[in-house]
């Protein structure tokens, strides 16, 4: 019998129809029934129509049906995946900019901080009220998949308070996985490169990793290569390694000081602690802006706002690419389709979940929502004894865990000073603001966000009273008028044109413009294993817009066909001198770069819009010609292409976003 898969969120778009796919590879999942249900009947109705598009040029036996009844979705639903983003990008700009009148700099601002501890309060409400659903109209014992942040957050109170099973789902654990491994491999080579005798290519199936604490700071606790423990080499690798050394500074001092490199991201981090973002001079100092995920301020924000422009200015262009086929080797990485095939084939798989303790890592309390490893197969999800964290690592997840603890129960129940003890324990909270201004930040958010908090409906007047007494007291407190200490402004997919053309204007020296692209290669789960082919491959030249004052992009479109797969593209870098450098590039889809064969960027988290200057990438340049190799994703048939810049110059000027 087919099973039934209900998306709540489902006008996620990009997301949901990503594992959507992932699911349709698996042969004993064709015939899924996936129920869609959103809020917004236009975001719901665009993902509806490109997945039906997607069954039907695939020919599939699978049903899809949307509604913005969420029961009728959850009827009889096996699965239940939460994709939600409760408040939307309006609830989400009052969580960055808000606390930034008090002197709290976010990049991301999702998961814990002020940010993240309103997110928490918008969300338990909807949470509960979808177990609510699942228990009375849902399968038996139907399994609830939350993808949504604040992840611990979500998964505590459904686990507690909403009594439904519930995992919790994240991909942080991976990234930095890749990360270790290409640390172990510049050690192990030592300064070989790529088909040099000896050179020994290390990818992450070669490296044996364990992770534990709480999602967003989980702690690779155990790194096995080739028989031996790799972790006391961490630090020296992370420190010579001539990108991750700028970029993951945050995680490389962390590492430093605990033993243990993080699985967070370096902006993401930043703002779980009290030591790296409370000065806004100092900010600087542990950033990069290469990439909004190193730490810019409301980054996260601005790469959702203008993907949201893009993407409802170019549905149509997307439309005509939908349709094309489903294939194994185009299956991704996130681990819902290999849980829901694990538990209804039996194939084992091995994952970290965010999961009830329940005395898996014994000094962390049992009741926190903590990530870990977990195996399933037909009989269900296990998890696994791991036992202390070390004392370090333990120390900062317990300080989140209270955190957690107290946003959940005051979520639960409406009780504004259990939310502003919580926020005053939050660590850069804390670090930045006394408890006077806490509880100000914190009354001023509640009436922001009035409308997505049904359980402080009660209070909101005491918030605007208090407000307006303290202003008329003159004692009022969130006077910084700042846009944070490394922002950078939200476009519009005009403005990003706009830039675009500007962006080749400065760089007319220095834009890439002749390329040779491959054929249209399979995609893989996991871009990090894939090595450039043999130069003969590159047979299709190439040229970006340039004349005319054009932008200086280059168009893979005619390659990929709308289809999935990997394009890789060649093109060659004349330095005038051997010397420091910079590749400095934007692209549409997750992209790898190497130059004269030595991995130099890797980007999983590129999407639309590709955006000039994106992305920069240090590089030593050989005197002569050197070789440049992209591969980008071609994003199941979005990505449209890539710009890219080389130049000996070491540093920016000005050319960047």
């Amino acid at each position: 019998m087919p099973i039934k898969i209900a998306f709540i969120g489902a006008g996620s778009l990009t997301f949901t129809r990503g594992l959507f796919r992932d699911i349709l590879t698996v042969p004993e999942l064709k015939d899924t029934h996936f129920a869609f249900s959103d809020i917004n009947k236009q975001y719901l109705d665009m993902a509806a129509l490109l997945c039906g598009k997607d069954i039907e040029a695939n020919k599939l036996p699978a049903k899809l049906t949307a509604t913005t009844d969420r029961r009728r979705a959850l009827d009889g639903a096996d699965y239940v995946i939460n994709c939600t983003r409760i408040g939307g990008l309006d609830a989400f700009k009052t969580d960055i900019d808000i606390p930034l009148k008090y002197g709290v700099d976010q990049c991301v601002g999702d998961t814990l901080c002020a940010g993240g501890i309103m997110y928490g309060q918008r969300n338990i409400p909807a949470v509960l009220d979808f177990c609510r659903d699942i228990k009375e109209v849902s399968a038996k014992d139907a399994l609830f998949l939350n993808y949504a942040n604040p992840n611990c957050i979500n998964t505590w109170a459904a686990n507690q308070y909403g009594k439904v099973n519930t995992v919790g789902l994240c991909h942080g654990v991976m990234g930095g996985h890749h990360q270790i491994t290409e640390v172990i491999k510049l050690l192990v080579n030592d300064g070989k490169k790529p088909g040099e005798k000896g050179y020994v290519n290390i990818t992450p199936h070669d490296v044996d990793i364990i992770c534990a604490g709480i999602n967003h700071q989980t702690w690779y606790i155990q790194v096995r290569y080739a028989g031996e423990e790799w972790t006391p080499r961490l630090l020296e690798g992370f420190q010579r390694h001539p990108l991750m050394s700028k970029t993951e500074k945050v995680r490389i001092d962390m590492l430093k000081r605990f033993g243990y490199y993080s699985t967070e991201s370096n902006g993401h981090l930043s703002e779980y602690v009290p030591w790296y973002r409370k000065r806004p001079r100092d900010i600087g100092k542990w950033i990069d802006m290469s990439s909004w995920i190193n730490g810019e301020t409301g980054g996260y924000l601005r790469v959702c706002t203008e993907g949201r422009n893009w993407f409802k200015t170019d549905f149509k262009e997307i439309l005509k690419t939908a349709g094309e086929p489903i294939t194994p080797q185009g299956r991704g990485h996130e681990h819902g389709s290999y849980i829901i095939e694990a538990l209804e084939t039996g194939r084992a798989y091995r994952g970290h979940f965010i999961v009830t303790n329940r005395g898996c890592i014994t000094n962390l309390p049992p009741d926190a929502a903590v990530e870990v490893p977990g195996y399933v197969d037909r009989n269900g999800i296990s998890i696994p004894f791991v036992g202390d964290l070390p004392q370090g690592c333990a120390a900062v997840c317990n300080a989140s865990i209270t955190v957690q603890r107290m946003a959940v129960d005051a979520g639960v129940n409406g009780d504004v000073n259990l939310l502003k003890q919580a926020m005053m324990m939050d660590p850069l909270v804390g670090a930045v603001c006394d408890p006077e201004e806490i509880s100000q930040l914190t009354d001023e958010m509640l009436v922001a966000q009035a409308k997505w908090l049904p359980q402080y409906k009660g209070a909101i007047a005491g918030a605007k009273s208090r407000l307006a007494a303290v202003k008329r007291e003159g004692k009022y407190l969130g006077t910084q008028v700042t846009l944070g200490a490394a922002r950078r402004p939200i476009l519009s997919a005009k403005q990003n044109a706009e830039q675009a053309i500007e962006w080749a204007r400065i760089h007319a020296a220095d834009v890439l413009e002749e390329f040779h692209a491959t054929d249209l290669h399979p995609t893989v789960p996991d871009l990090r294993r894939v090595e450039p082919p043999r130069n003969g491959a590159y047979s299709a030249p190439m040229k970006a817009r340039l004349a005319g004052g054009r932008d200086g992009f280059l168009d893979v479109r005619s390659v990929h066909g709308g289809k999935d797969g990997l394009i890789f593209l060649r093109t060659k870098y004349e330095a005038a001198k051997a010397a420091i450098g910079r590749l400095i590039y934007g692209a549409d889809g997750p992209v790898k770069v190497w130059v004269n064969g030595e991995t130099s960027d890797y980007r999983p988290e590129a999407t639309n819009p590709a955006i000039p200057g994106q992305y920069e990438a240090t590089v030593k340049w050989k005197k002569g010609k050197n070789d440049i190799v992209f591969v980008l994703d071609s994003n199941e048939g979005h990505a449209w292409g890539l710009y890219a810049a080389a130049t000996l110059k070491p540093d920016g000027n000005g050319e960047k976003r």
